[in-house]
């Protein structure tokens, strides 16, 4: 019996609550059963509140993996838009598919494989698309003109302090005070603007007090506190518009990157200038004046933080924790004898930063020492130019010998031979009349964009050539180029350090016996620093017991 697997997709919260997507996989089951496709429990794959702009879906992650398998023949869709709002998307999802040997059946679609039916599926995949962007569009004008007439609609909910009254049949949406959250919000903005209070103490006082946060938690961040003071709809002035979500790129914070794994990121938010905001008249919690001398503080304290006037550490934005993976940022405190000592905590050992308390039990390390091991093996390492040239003509050498580059630039040219030797006869073909010129006007123009994509993929290669070459001249003066900076290490700037550690180093994961560097440049075996038994050739080992890096160094290992 032919297997199948089914998917289904609504996009919205309102499709999603109103049980749309059961409907679209009952219809599937059904035809399932009229088709005599088996269809097992775990291969219905829903995506629930999933929008189709977007290749990253759960549901359908899984069923593309599944299609990799080669365990499914058939693969029901309700219809194409079902499948993604993209034409491309379609497409590429389609041919995934076909290559896999599975068929892509739509309930509201063509359902042949002719060129007339995929023609229409091409058509329905571009109407799906410009449908997408008309509704957004419109969505977006109308809701920009209800934000210009006043209506509370287009907030669509409210901040703390707040209770958002939805439209009715015979009134609008509205904000509602909620007096007893309103008179926190009150005093809050009263001990920011006359008692000088800093946000860390508002957020616990507001902790202390009880009082949930618009989201359901008992714990106040310093972040939400922040935000409510920005509000501008506490002074009676609620905003549509102050931000914009734009196209993203798939990024990596630090704990997926040192688990080898991507973090999606589709869209990001960014603000809108203030020009562009659009006022809707709420009701006031504070007045202007308070608000105003909040706002003021807010700009003294971004104008003259400490961040902006700090001392630049070596391993900003490289230290790391090798227990939790956050990362580590400079402190300092201040000995009974006056003197001020910098130290590099991982963030995951703050309590403050988390619910329910920290997550890391790692302890802090003195930053001079740190940043003395770390420079000292950069700079010992600059020392050595045969290291680094030796691991440069290593790879120079794979990269003429074993490089695909070879390979691929021999069948790069046998094939534009092929193309141009079949343009050739094409041509002969016409002028001895054993072709019409429409069949000539029919091949001739995948032959010309054959041999044109060939001779472009000839010149990226011709590039890459002219990069190695370029690449071999800097190794001929790697020398004197180290030699220069190994000379100037010493008295280096802490900003020229950093310039130098961040073209040499990945990051340095912190642990309470272990220091690891993982830089660019494989060290020796038996350089300072590293240990025999390492398996990897980029990290550094154990340091010595005596080193003031290590905490309980009168231990000995066993």
């Amino acid at each position: 019996m032919t297997s199948a697997a089914i998917y289904a997709r609504v996009s919205s919260a309102r499709q999603k609550k109103d049980e749309t997507i059961g409907s679209q996989t009952a219809a599937l089951r059904e035809h399932a059963a009229q088709a005599r496709l088996d269809v097992p429990a775990e291969w219905v794959f829903e995506d629930e509140g999933h929008s189709g702009a977007t290749l990253v879906r759960p549901a359908l992650e899984a069923l593309r993996d599944l299609v990799a398998q080669g365990c499914v023949d058939v693969v029901l869709v309700y219809s194409p838009d079902r499948l993604a709002r993209k034409f491309a998307y379609q497409a590429l999802l389609l041919e995934e598919f076909a290559r896999a040997g599975v068929r892509a059946e739509f309930i509201k679609g063509p359902r042949g494989d002719s060129p007339e039916d995929q023609l229409l599926v091409q058509f329905q995949g571009m109407f799906a698309e410009y449908e997408k962007a008309q509704l957004a569009e419109r969505y977006r004008r109308g809701k920009a003109y209800r934000a210009r007439t006043g209506s509370v609609n287009v907030l669509s909910g409210a901040p703390f302090g707040y209770r958002y009254i939805r439209k009715t049949d015979l009134a609008g949406a509205a904000y509602e005070v909620i007096e007893h959250e309103a008179a926190l919000v009150a005093e809050m903005f009263r001990r920011y603007a006359d008692d000088g209070a800093s946000i860390a103490d508002l957020a616990r006082w507001l902790t202390g007090q009880g009082a949930p946060t618009r989201t359901g938690k008992h714990r106040w961040d310093r972040s939400v506190v922040w935000a409510m003071l920005r509000n501008p709809a506490y002074a009676g002035t609620a905003v549509f518009g102050k931000t914009l979500a734009t196209s993203g790129t798939p990024g990596l914070n630090r704990v997926a990157r040192l688990q080898g794994r991507a973090t999606p990121r589709a869209v990001k938010t960014v603000d809108r200038p203030r020009e562009e905001w659009l006022e809707i008249p709420v009701p006031a919690i504070v007045d202007q004046v308070t608000f105003a001398r909040v706002r003021q503080r807010l700009d003294d304290n971004k104008r003259f933080a400490a961040r902006n006037t700090k001392v630049p550490s070596l391993l900003q934005g490289l230290a790391a924790c090798s227990a939790c993976g956050y990362a580590c940022y400079r402190g300092h405190t201040t000995t009974s004898a006056g003197n001020k000592i910098f130290y590099y905590r991982c963030i995951g050992s703050d309590n403050y930063r988390f619910e329910h308390g920290k997550v890391c039990d790692s302890k802090p390390v003195r930053a001079d020492y740190l940043d003395a091991v770390v420079w000292d093996h950069v700079t010992a390492l600059l020392a050595d130019p045969a290291l680094i040239r030796t691991e440069i003509s290593k790879r120079l050498e794979q990269a003429r010998t074993a490089d695909p580059a070879t390979r691929q630039r021999h069948q790069l040219e046998l094939a534009l031979a092929k193309a141009a030797a079949a343009i050739t006869a094409m041509i002969e073909a016409y002028s001895e009349q054993l072709i019409t010129i429409d069949e000539l006007r029919t091949r001739m123009p995948h032959l010309r964009a054959r041999e044109t994509s060939l001779r472009g993929q000839l010149g990226a290669l011709d590039a890459q050539a002219a990069d190695r070459d370029a690449y071999l001249k800097l190794a001929g003066d790697l020398e004197s180029f180290l030699a220069q900076l190994h000379g100037n290490a010493a008295t280096a700037t802490v900003e020229d350090r950093q310039k130098v550690l961040r073209l040499l180093v990945k990051d340095i994961l912190i642990g309470p016996e272990k220091i690891t560097i993982r830089h660019r440049i494989p060290a020796r075996p038996g350089s300072a620093g590293t240990r025999q038994r390492d398996p990897e050739p980029d990290t550094e080992g154990d340091h010595r017991p005596g080193s003031h890096l290590r905490w309980g160094r009168d231990i000995t290992n066993p």
